[in-house]
């Protein structure tokens, strides 16, 4: 059986801090610049969505229209009869 050197385990323990102090560090001086990157690409993207919504509906300068719309009577017939009930005391 093999057992842990002292010097072995405070190497690792040294590495592992190391580690965690370096990824802190490129996250301090990356992490701005990573969220600027996201955040654009995700204005382009609802951006371009946006145009897309929108450029159907542009008409020419002059150009009239006209859009009825429909109202759809909201009531159903065949739901039941409606019952109006009093409190008794």
């Amino acid at each position: 059986m093999q057992e842990a050197s002292l010097q072995g385990v405070l190497k690792v323990i040294f590495i592992i801090i190391l580690i965690y102090y370096g990824l802190k560090i490129i996250t301090r001086l990356f992490g701005p610049l990573l969220l600027k990157y996201v955040t654009k690409k995700a204005k382009e993207k609802f951006k371009q969505q946006f145009d897309q919504y929108q450029q159907p509906q542009q008409s020419t300068e002059g150009e009239v229209t006209i859009e009825n719309k429909t109202k759809q009577n909201s009531s159903n017939k065949d739901v039941g009869e409606y019952i109006d009930f009093e409190e008794i005391d």
